[in-house]
């Protein structure tokens, strides 16, 4: 009697994941996935998604189309407050923006009309590790340098989520660095375009993958070097490179830095909104691993030199709850330094 029982029930939970299986496949035949990036057109994180889109439908059921979007402003806020508030909740829209726009909620930005853990997490392509760059103009051999010499470093628009402003921020104010931020450029690429032109001299909170294939010109022919490094552990490539976390003298400066730096983690994160069938999640989430083991993806990814190092949906979730559980007190100063003073 009670083999039988659980043979019953192993044909029904056979039975519940088929069906499960079926109807991921019903929804996804003939249909088209919508990759919104919340950033322009040449940006690390457009590159990252159109090399995505070329092998991410192979793994889905019944191969959908794949559709990149751009969707820009306020340094992703947009694509954020739209993809929680407005994008379809049936699986046909994932996003991705970068990692500080995530937070904005814990430091109180009233412009983050969303809930973090709230969104169906996809997982990422890639954890990052954000850095400064500086030209030889600046006239700055080190990071050091800047206690006693002003360096003018471009940032993106006054005000917004975007770490290429709150990063210089956080850094001028947790260290007394004499970094003059000018704001207003749209993106990365339109502060390396001023780097050349020679209106700023350096910029904060470039990935390290962006560094190396958008400015790979730059770096290869001297005309900028990595001056900082910011991630909470140091990158094996750059162990010449000042790290930020040398300058944190307590533990609650460490807790104020993991949240501003550290979480940097996320990398290139990518989400589904809120109520997405649990079954269509557990397929994205899926299919995006799948695609980040695939030789051929890989392959791509090695000639185009970026970064693959992935994390499944429920481990980008357990790090935002990690983050989200930082002591209030840390919080208020994280706050505070990523503004301008």
């Amino acid at each position: 009697m009670i083999a039988s029982r659980i043979s019953c029930a192993a044909i029904v939970l056979l039975a519940i994941g088929a069906a499960r299986a079926d109807e991921v496949e019903d929804f996804y035949r003939g249909r088209t996935l919508n990759l919104v990036v919340g950033h322009e057109v040449g940006t690390g994180f457009d590159v990252y998604t159109r090399q995505l889109a070329r092998h991410y439908g192979r793994f889905i059921p019944r191969k959908p189309s794949i559709a990149v979007q751009n969707m820009q402003g306020a340094s992703g806020m947009t694509a954020a407050n739209w993809l929680y508030n407005i994008a379809p909740k049936d699986g046909t829209v994932i996003a991705t923006f970068t990692h500080s726009v995530v937070f904005e909620p814990l430091i109180g930005d009233a412009a983050a009309r969303f809930d973090p853990l709230k969104f169906s997490w996809i997982g990422n392509m890639d954890e990052s590790t954000q850095t400064c760059v500086i030209s030889p103009a600046a006239g700055v051999a080190k990071f050091d340098d800047l206690f006693t010499r002003e360096a003018l470093f471009g940032g993106s628009g006054a005000g917004t989520a975007g770490p290429l402003s709150q990063t210089p921020n956080a850094i001028r104010n947790l260290t007394g660095a004499k970094i003059k931020l000018i704001q207003g450029y749209r993106g990365s690429f339109d502060i390396k375009l001023a780097i050349e032109r020679g209106e700023v001299y350096g910029l904060c909170g470039l990935p390290t993958s962006t560094a190396r294939t958008e400015w790979r010109d730059m770096l290869d022919s001297g005309r900028i070097r990595f001056f900082l490094q910011l991630g909470r552990k140091k990158h094996p490539d750059l162990a010449d490179v000042t790290h930020i976390y040398d300058y944190a003298k307590s533990d609650e400066d460490r807790f104020v830095y993991d949240l501003i730096f550290g979480t940097q983690g996320l990398g290139r994160p990518y989400m589904a909104p809120p109520g997405v069938p649990a079954a269509r999640v557990a397929a994205l989430r899926k299919a995006l691993l799948d695609t980040m083991a695939d030789p051929t993806f890989l392959a791509e990814a090695k000639a185009a030199q970026i970064d693959v190092t992935p994390l499944g949906g429920a481990e980008v979730h357990k790090l935002l709850a990690d983050v989200f559980a930082t002591p209030a007190a840390a919080v208020e100063r994280a706050k505070k330094a990523v503004r301008a003073q």
